[in-house]
């Protein structure tokens, strides 16, 4: 399990077309993991139910979305980060 949560920045970084993910939970809990467009609006939800303390690692398939600037976001718990990625074709 791991001691604290945190949120890796995705890989490989620019990307085309699929990207991992990867995060950690140090208890079980509701998660959500979100993908936005450089407005801020809100383009999929990747993860929107309780998971157990671990490590995961989720792959996003991007082939349906334009070149640009994305925002992830992972909220579990009190615990919420937002990290920055490049989808290039």
């Amino acid at each position: 399990v791991p001691e604290g949560f945190s949120l890796s920045q995705n890989y490989p970084n620019p990307f085309n077309p699929v990207t991992n993910i990867s995060f950690d939970l140090s208890y079980s809990g509701f998660t959500s993991l979100k993908i936005y467009d450089i407005s801020g609006k809100e383009i999929v939800n990747l993860i929107n139910q309780k998971l157990q303390a671990g490590e995961y690692n989720i792959k996003w398939d991007a082939t349906k979305f334009s070149s640009g600037v994305y925002f992830y976001k992972l909220t579990a718990g009190s615990f919420s980060e937002i990290k920055k990625m490049s989808l290039i074709k």
